[in-house]
């Protein structure tokens, strides 16, 4: 199921790139060639600042490549936990930020007369069971200005309790899109960023220094300062396309649990639902069971593609974009868009250039990096202690599996001349041999049997079965073994 191109993918060429092959000096360097980094090149460049795109691998093949391509304000039941925990200023410049996202891109699209799908719609909150806890996200989605209703009249095949309803939403195809934006910048692509020091940059391939350096790419890869790997813990997100479905005009997305997502592209229906933590999914069959859900809903329906996508969330829902840290004024960072990655881009794209420019964003508070009240706290113990308990497994778990239990098609962490190793046997009985310990910092990885790669239940990093990187925060694959049989 994850080695299958998106949809996005399938009909689209995306334009090449060169990668850097000489030193070079700019103004801003924005590591990471997804949505969100070609659009804050794209806004720094017209604020009249010599910028860079610096891409490890092809534009668009990260996350971007893999949404479903919702841009929409409506992300969950936040808006009543938002006044709840930070107050209603604050809330309401998460609003504004990502209302304002939504108009910019029927701006943008119109200005660069871009072909790529942009359907403006409504999007849709719903439940079987709870209408009260969208009656409660109704009253502050208005009170925050943003122009909402309930209702229980859906185009879905069948009864909701409640349907909470946000107008003038839009739905687009994310590489089209992303290809006319990139046509007009200096991108490098298949240059890896090794490290960063103040205001120089080093990849693979050249060396790149920037008065400015904004983090992009996903999920920051820098420990030190920042501690965002504290701060963020990773999820996996499935979806499955199907054809022969009835025509759904809005965007839907399920509140009581399951996180069913549904919408249309054209005449393929995209659900989505059924994620999970990376690195807990030691069962699989994930894929299986939603395209078994989308049957139950719609029987007639064929599955065209099944895919996955990676999300960064952040311990308090709410994702970090502006200076990366004190200590490296110059540092700008945009990561834990959580599922919502469409609006959130285009907002760091717009904060990004407007601190740089400007010195300051209308919506510093609330996506402030620094920002910690007592969901922080409680989140960031959450998330050393699953690292810790990541860490404990390495040194005093016992593999429950012997070389022989490995069959075709499955993989598996067995103990081997007293260490353990990470075992995948292919269909042909092949086997690829690995050092089962993420290279971030030391995790123990485990297998996803729905992938065939080695995820980290820590931080997120994901590598193939022959150890090769998959996801940051990890920065190299992982050493290759060798068994004696």
């Amino acid at each position: 199921m994850g080695n299958e191109n998106s949809i996005w993918m399938q009909d689209v060429e995306m334009p090449s790139f060169m990668a850097l092959h000489e030193d070079i000096t700019v103004d801003a360097a924005v590591i990471g060639g997804g949505l969100c980094g070609i659009l804050t090149a794209y806004y720094l460049k017209k604020a009249g600042l010599k910028t860079v795109v610096l891409e490890a691998a092809r534009i668009g093949s990260g996350q971007t490549g893999n949404t479903t391509a919702k841009i929409t304000s409506q992300h969950g039941t936040i808006y009543q936990k938002l006044i709840k925990e930070h107050g209603e200023e604050k809330a309401r410049q998460y609003a504004d930020a990502n209302e304002r996202a939504i108009e910019e891109y029927r701006k943008l699209v119109s200005k660069l007369n871009i072909d790529c799908d942009f359907t403006d719609c409504s999007a849709y909150l719903f439940t079987l069971n709870t209408p009260e806890l969208l009656e409660k996200e109704l009253e502050a989605a208005k009170q925050l200005g943003i122009n909402a209703y309930c209702t229980t009249e859906t185009e879905l095949p069948f009864r909701v309790a409640s349907a909470l309803c946000f107008e003038n939403q839009a739905r687009f195809h994310p590489l089209k899109f992303l290809s006319a934006v990139a046509a007009e910048l200096d991108i490098y692509e298949n240059t890896k960023v090794k490290a960063v020091s103040k205001d120089a940059v080093e990849t693979e391939c050249g060396n790149v220094k920037a008065k400015y350096v904004i983090f992009c790419c996903h999920y920051p890869f820098i420990n030190f300062p920042g501690f965002y790997f504290l701060k963020l813990h990773q999820e996996r997100s499935l979806v499955t396309a199907c054809r022969n479905v009835p025509q759904i005009n809005g965007m839907y997305l399920d509140t009581d649990g399951d996180g069913f997502s549904f919408r249309m592209h054209n005449d393929i229906l995209l659900m989505g639902g059924d994620g999970y933590r990376t690195g807990e999914n030691p069962c699989g069959g994930k894929a299986a069971d939603l395209q078994e859900i989308s049957k139950k809903y719609w029987p007639e329906s064929i599955s065209v593609a099944s895919w996955s996508a990676q999300d960064c969330i952040s311990i308090d829902g709410v994702p970090y974009i502006g200076r990366f840290s004190d200590s490296e004024p110059n540092w700008y960072v945009a990561t834990g868009f959580g599922k919502w990655g469409m609006t959130s881009s285009m907002a760091s794209a717009l904060m990004i250039k407007n601190i740089i420019v400007k010195g300051k964003s209308q919506w510093d508070d609330i996506f402030s990096p620094k920002r910690f009240n007592a969901t922080s706290a409680k989140g960031m113990m959450k998330e050393s202690i699953q690292a810790v308990r990541g860490l404990g497994k390495r040194f005093f778990g016992v593999p429950q599996l012997a070389l022989a239990q490995i069959q075709e098609g499955r993989g598996g962490i067995i103990e081997h001349n007293g260490h353990k190793v990470g075992v995948y046997k292919n269909e042909n009985g092949e086997m690829f041999a690995v050092e089962p310990y993420c290279t971030h910092l030391g995790c123990q990885l485990e297998w996803n049997p729905d992938e065939k790669t080695w995820d980290c239940p820590c931080h997120g990093s994901r590598f193939d079965y022959e150890g090769n990187l998959i996801d940051n925060p990890a920065q190299s694959g992982l050493n290759k073994k060798k068994i004696d049989l």
